[in-house]
């Protein structure tokens, strides 16, 4: 049985990629983070960095917002790329196993000390559990994020282990 896919990337890019866990693992070690614990000791896993994804997509110069799309819960962001292109983590494994459900697999999109990016659009709820496709836009994308204090409590709240 092939390995399921982890990840798609589409949009403003010459390269659409669907990645599994085997291709997350062959993925260049300069793009590899071995350690997330090394940039946030309250983080644990193996990621990738979006820099090193945009290079392997070949993003295009339009491409000037990230959509981060989970299937499993049905939320959506899009947010500015400049901002998190040097900063932005696709976690795909602990212990280099899949990152399962429970840790917010298939992918977790972590954006360390989200704050420094300096703009509204990029906050807490921008750090993305179950992320399966990623979409590169040139103008903002679909975004169910929460709008007001009440709303972002719910969601925690309401949301999946």
């Amino acid at each position: 049985m092939a390995d399921p896919v982890l990840l798609t990337i589409d949009g403003d890019v010459d390269s659409p990629l669907k990645l599994t866990f085997a291709d997350f693992e062959g993925i260049d070690a300069a793009f590899q983070i071995e350690d997330v614990s090394q940039i946030d000791p309250n983080r644990h896993g193996k990621a990738v960095t979006l820099a090193g994804m945009l290079v392997l997509v070949q993003a295009k110069p339009a491409a000037k917002y990230l959509g981060l799309h989970s299937s499993t819960d049905d939320f959506h962001a899009s947010i500015p790329l400049e901002p998190v292109r040097e900063r932005g983590l696709f976690i795909y494994a602990v212990n280099d196993q899949p990152l399962d459900v429970r840790q917010g697999g298939p992918i977790r999109f972590f954006i360390p000390d989200f704050a420094a990016c300096h703009t509204d659009e990029i906050d807490e709820c921008a750090n993305v559990k179950f992320v399966d496709h990623v979409e590169l836009t040139s103008d903002k994308g679909y975004d169910n994020r929460p709008l007001d204090d009440d709303e972002h409590e719910a969601l925690h709240r309401d949301a999946p282990e």
